[in-house]
């Protein structure tokens, strides 16, 4: 396996000492990501999140530096698989920065699948969809997730428009909306207990709960 020698790259696997020596005294981002979500969709559930996480053109090049292994002037999936497993597989023990929670409760992911990486236009992309251990009714209460780094070492931004989205097929009566504009207000509050019940303090008041509703039939 390719372990990439750059602090950087063992931050986004979070596996190594680099990153947990690091985070704890230098709190704010080294690595951006512009992060991409979409809500699955299955018979009257949600089923878990598509995720395309694109890093900072400084980071990509750096990351695709030496992977070109037929000399083409282009990196496909396959030059790109073994990075893109390193990364989500060194992810686990950090929730894959996806925390969904129901009612305020967390909830359970199941094993990461679809995993590749695409590079264009010098960015490189992270692709892959993190299943829930049990899917959530489309009527339940109080769904909502987040998306981001716990040590905020990593900066995974949602700002962009339509970044948080609902699956194709997804009855038009369900609705995403982030943090402030949340319909649910207390969702956002639900969600912050829940990461700090996990996280501590830490991350209290400092993350953006992505919320679901559907209105009723």
């Amino acid at each position: 396996m390719r372990l990439p020698a750059r602090c950087a790259s063992a931050v986004m696997a979070a596996a190594t000492l680099c990153w947990l020596g690091a985070w704890p005294v230098q709190a704010h981002p080294h690595v951006w990501i512009t992060a991409e979500s979409t809500v699955l969709y299955e018979n009257g559930t949600f089923v878990g999140l598509k995720h395309r996480w694109s890093f900072d053109e400084f980071y990509s090049a750096m990351e695709v530096e030496g992977l070109d292994k037929n000399n083409d002037g282009k990196l496909d999936r396959e030059e790109l698989a073994e990075l893109a497993n390193f990364y989500v597989s060194g992810l686990k023990e950090y929730s894959y920065f996806t925390f969904p929670a129901l009612g305020g409760q967390k909830l359970q992911l199941g094993e990461p699948t679809d995993i590749w990486l695409e590079h264009k236009d010098n960015i490189l992309s992270l692709n892959f969809t993190v299943p829930f251990a049990k899917p959530v009714l489309m009527d339940a209460k109080s769904f909502a997730f987040s998306v981001y780094d716990p040590s905020f070492y990593i900066a995974l931004d949602i700002s962009k428009p339509n970044s948080m989205r609902l699956a194709e097929g997804t009855p038009k009566s369900c609705k995403v909306s982030i943090g402030d504009h949340a319909k649910d207000k207390a969702n956002d509050a639900a969600l912050n207990e829940a990461f700090s019940a996990q996280f501590g303090a830490m991350a209290g008041g400092s993350v953006k709960a992505v919320s679901v509703t559907c209105a009723a039939s």
